[in-house]
């Protein structure tokens, strides 16, 4: 008697194939779960990599930077051969019984080699090139009168003088503040190089807001080319104010 192999009820084939259905959809969701994630792990960590790259490359180095004025100074202070004191002697021999009220470092503009004032007479020597370092030398005699000296800053010899124009106030104006200046130029410098290390790029006769006479000296340090400018009162030789430009 041959046997009669069963098939399995219908209930029993139904939950086969819903088991077997749950597990393909298990794996498939879990595939692309997967799937997602990682693409939503590359999506977030490229982009801030590159980010992070660009931000590094971009950023310059804040310690290897010099402003605008300060690459000037680098630049100019330099190429002057001749110091402050060196420029200041020549220019007060110009002027009988003168004496110093301003004296500053700067770059020889085209009205200075211009043909306007004359060669100094002790020394009538040529302009430098434009650009090149001079100091601007002013002197005034007994009266006021202010008498400008184009210095070469490199030779030492004076290439232009001018007297310049001032009303009966201005002279009477700076003729006061030389009969009230017991201290020198050299001594101001003195004071305000004890201050603030560097070289002296300015030195000028001057009123504070509070109407007292002093010296005005500018010195730039050459370690970082900030400028500290220093105000000595004329009187006494006191420190009044100082101020740092590092800009």
């Amino acid at each position: 008697m041959s046997s009669v192999r069963r098939l399995p009820p219908l209930r029993s084939m139904a939950v086969i194939c819903a088991l077997g259905s749950s597990v393909l959809l298990m794996t498939g969701c879990t595939n692309a779960d997967t799937t997602r994630s990682s693409v939503a792990e590359a999506a977030q960590t490229t982009p801030a990599t590159n980010t992070a790259s660009a931000t590094n490359s971009a950023s310059p180095s804040p310690s290897g930077s010099l402003t605008e004025d300060q690459a000037e100074r680098k630049a100019l202070v330099p190429l002057a051969k001749v110091t402050w004191d060196k420029a200041a002697d020549t220019a007060v021999k110009e002027v009988p019984e003168g004496k110093l009220v301003d004296l500053e470092l700067k770059r020889t503009t085209a009205e200075a080699t211009a043909s306007t004032g004359s060669p100094s007479p002790s020394m009538p020597n040529p302009a430098p090139s434009q650009g090149a370092p001079e100091w601007e030398a002013k002197v005034a005699a007994s009266d006021g009168t202010v008498t400008r000296m184009d210095i070469d800053a490199v030779s030492g010899k004076i290439f232009r003088t001018q007297v310049e124009d001032q009303d009966a106030d201005d002279k009477q104006q700076v003729a006061d503040m030389l009969k009230k200046a017991t201290q020198t130029p050299q001594q101001a410098v003195k004071v305000a190089t004890d201050n603030a290390k560097g070289t002296v790029t300015h030195v000028e006769l001057d009123e504070s807001d509070d109407q007292k006479v002093m010296w005005s000296v500018d010195v730039v340090s050459t370690d970082n080319w900030d400028k500290a400018t220093v105000d000595v009162d004329a009187t006494n030789g006191k420190v009044l104010r100082e101020n740092v430009d590092s800009d």
